[in-house]
């Protein structure tokens, strides 16, 4: 069954989910070689994302830094001698780029992307980031519900523990219809 165009337009933005992050949690070290290189493969799609005019919009927790604003937890995330440092310095956001900071899960709980995505006539968002099984699954599931088209592109994703991605690619699918091609796959997206 095909779902109904939604008001807003046809635009396709990219969420970034969470990818301004140290690192420094329980469980980090056995995600880090994932987290390096899905963050190689976000830099492509953002690199794609920014050429075709796309907006780019990070969501991002603020890790319990509740007077941070964009640039001082990226400077957190970034600062020397934390396992996420060169992952936050490679996806730093631009100046031009829309920085959402969320207080939950979801990057629809208690934020302005509700209001923010029809505004910018988006209908289809990449979702993209971490965890695959915790915030870009309850963003999925928030987006889906309010009848957005999604890709979660696999190599894309991070999941909080090893053997979680496979799950969460599973209840995207099949559960949320959302296309889990990988990042090379999904050229004709940006045209």
């Amino acid at each position: 069954m095909e779902k109904e165009a939604h008001p807003a337009g046809d635009r396709i933005a990219l969420l970034i989910i969470d990818m301004i992050n140290d690192l420094e949690f329980e469980g980090a070290p056995a995600v880090l070689d994932q987290a390096e290189a899905a963050s190689h493969a976000v830099v492509g799609l953002k690199a794609a994302a920014r050429r075709a005019g796309a907006p780019v919009i990070y969501v991002n927790d603020n890790f319990g830094r509740w007077s941070d604003d964009r640039r001082q937890i990226t400077a957190h995330a970034s600062r020397k001698g934390v396992r996420g440092g060169a992952i936050t310095k490679r996806l730093a956001p631009k100046d031009d780029d829309i920085f959402v900071i969320k207080p939950q899960h979801s990057g629809f709980y208690g934020t302005n992307l509700q209001v923010l995505l029809p505004s910018l006539g988006v209908t289809r968002l990449v979702l993209v980031g971490m965890a695959a099984d915790l915030c870009v699954l309850f963003t999925a599931a928030d987006a889906h519900m309010r009848q957005y088209r999604l890709w979660t592109p696999g190599d894309c994703l991070v999941p909080s523990k090893p053997d979680r991605l496979k799950p969460a690619l599973d209840i995207l699918k099949d559960g949320l219809a959302a296309d889990v091609r990988l990042s090379p796959e999904l050229k004709e997206l940006w045209r």
